[in-house]
C-alpha cells in the first residue's frame, strides 16, 4: 500500500498582494519574501503552513492548502 503525504504550504495571491510585509514578519520559519518590492513569495520548501500568515494579512490573499508532499 503506497501512503501519500500530505503537507499544508501557504499560497500568495500575487494578482492581489498590497506588498504590506504583514507575513514576512510573523513567518516563524523566515519562508516569506517581498520580491522586487511588488508581491509577497512563499519558500515551498522552508513553509510548514502554520496559518500565521494568512492570520495576519490585511488584504486576505494569503490561503493555506494541502499539497502532496
Amino acid at each position: 500500500m503506497n501512503s501519500v503525504k500530505k503537507r499544508k504550504k501557504a499560497f500568495v495571491d500575487q494578482k492581489t498582494c498590497v506588498t504590506c510585509g504583514c507575513c514576512v514578519k510573523v513567518c516563524p520559519r523566515k519562508a516569506i519574501e517581498v520580491v522586487k518590492g511588488i508581491t509577497a513569495q512563499v519558500n515551498m520548501e522552508s513553509c510548514i503552513g502554520c496559518g500565521k500568515c494568512a492570520k495576519e494579512c490585511p488584504a486576505s490573499v494569503i490561503n493555506i492548502r494541502e499539497v502532496l508532499a
